[in-house]
């Protein structure tokens, strides 16, 4: 692609959006930008993209500037079935998404994450072992850093961990990666894609470009990753904690890799079957990467939590305030209840997905949960779902702010409350990160609240 008779238009200046502009921009190509939301963070990012020489599209402006460009660069947050590139394709123009710019200059090779749940934790796995290896490694892509950030910082004898969302599968057809780990399949964005079939394509086109040399890692205890064996044209090594696979495996407490032992289940930091699923897959794709076995073994021994992810918070007046933020989906929050060891408060709500929430409410009868808080734009049809499973421990509310304070005076001392709302962040906020820095927000205002008219540790002030 020679980029100085090029014309890219950028479809949403997220963090995303702003890098690949810039990245562009360096490289001399003329570079147009568009966003239709009017936060402060997108506007200083265009107006910092201008003054390198970019054009700022007003809305009036976009049919035209969409003539103008051959190249479309689609922010993750916008579909791929928008009006606009629709529009692009109807006139045979290139889409890109930034993921897909960063893979077609991306010197290093690549270990891909991609699934439902786990993916952050995984990808964060495999950087703590690859540094500890002694490898220069960059964790980037859905995580948080752009993969056009690591295309001038990694040469060839460097890795890039990279995790992979469905929505940057949408526009992602050239990542080759040496090798790619599929987490699991559960019910996630059907709003976005409508169908499971379609969000599974979407997963497997992970694999689509791998040949007889690279690596699809599978979890052999999900049936729907399972079945990505089938299609697949590069070699296949599986993690389970069921069976004794080629590849990664539990057995008798330990964690191995084709009979080698790695560590004991109980050396790990994070706890929970989830973090031992995390754990499997991570080891079977660092041996690919032939890292030694004391490496991996001493990196997940000391590795700390992803932040968001059933993450403790503090105590205030004997409550613990547990942060899964990250819970944006029906299974992710079903795995954050089965790691609490107190009875549980569960805030719940948020953006819908589409998902099933009468699956929820049924898998989680004779839990730790108490008492459900229901807030946010799908508060009603959580409500529905409860009601259907003959629930009846529910309060209902509007805002979030709300709904962590009706959750601190319906726990008692000794319980927890657990924000894992099973639904995104986007009726209030701008992701889960910002959703979960309130949440922590709140619980200090009331750890604060509770010295000021008591004090001592009985309060959390210790």
């Amino acid at each position: 692609m020679y980029f100085k008779n090029q014309k890219f238009l950028f479809a949403g200046i997220s963090r995303s959006g702003a890098a690949g502009a810039a990245f562009l921009l360096d490289r001399g190509a003329a570079v147009y930008l568009y966003d239709d939301l009017a936060a402060d963070g997108v506007r200083r990012a265009m107006e910092a993209l201008a003054a390198r020489g970019a054009r700022i599209v007003r809305a009036e402006e976009l049919a035209a500037a969409a003539e103008e460009c051959d190249i479309l660069v689609l922010s993750p947050g916008i579909p791929i079935d928008h009006e606009l590139p629709v529009a692009f394709r109807k006139k045979g123009k290139r889409i890109l998404g930034e993921a897909e710019l960063g893979c077609l200059y991306l010197r290093a090779p690549i270990v891909a994450v991609t699934g439902t749940n786990g993916k952050t934790t995984t990808v964060t796995m495999l950087d703590e072992i690859f540094r500890a290896a002694g490898e220069h490694s960059f964790a980037c892509g859905n995580i948080g850093v752009p993969v056009v950030s690591c295309a001038d910082k990694l040469g060839y004898g460097d890795i890039a961990v990279m995790e992979v969302s469905s929505f940057q599968l949408e526009t992602l057809s050239s990542i080759r990666p040496h090798v790619a780990v599929v987490t699991n399949i559960a019910e996630d964005h059907l709003d976005r894609h409508y169908s499971m079939e379609n969000y599974i394509f979407l997963k497997a086109k992970l694999l689509r470009n791998m040949r007889e040399s690279e690596f699809a890692v599978l979890n052999y205890d999900d049936a729907a990753v399972r079945a990505f064996a089938k299609e697949a044209r590069c070699a296949v090594r599986w993690f389970s904690v069921r069976e004794r696979v080629e590849g990664a495996y539990l057995f008798d407490g330990a964690l191995y890799f084709e009979n080698e032992k790695i560590t004991d289940a109980a050396s790990l930091s994070l706890k929970g079957e989830h973090n031992l699923k995390n754990a499997l897959a991570a080891i079977c794709a660092a041996k690919l990467m032939g890292v030694p076995s004391g490496a991996i073994a001493e990196a997940l021994s000391r590795m700390r939590g992803v932040r968001h992810r059933i993450e403790p918070v503090g105590k205030v007046n004997g409550v613990t305030y547990i942060n899964d933020s990250k819970g944006t989906n029906v299974d992710a929050t079903l795995t954050a209840v089965s790691c609490m060891e107190e009875d549980t408060v569960l805030l719940l709500g948020g953006k819908d997905k589409g998902e099933d929430y009468d699956k929820l409410f049924s898998a989680l009868k004779g839990s730790r949960v108490v008492q459900y808080v229901l807030y946010g734009e799908n508060r009603f049809r959580l409500l529905n779902s409860a009601v259907r499973q003959n629930e009846s421990r529910i309060t209902l509310c509007a805002g979030f702010d709300l709904a962590v304070h009706i959750g601190s005076v319906t726990a008692k001392a000794g319980q927890c409350v657990l924000l894992s709302p099973a639904s995104s962040s986007f009726d209030a906020f701008s992701g889960y990160e910002e959703r979960g820095e309130r949440f922590e927000a709140l619980v200090e205002e009331m750890r604060k609240e509770a010295c000021g008219e008591q004090g001592g540790a009985a309060a959390g002030c210790g």
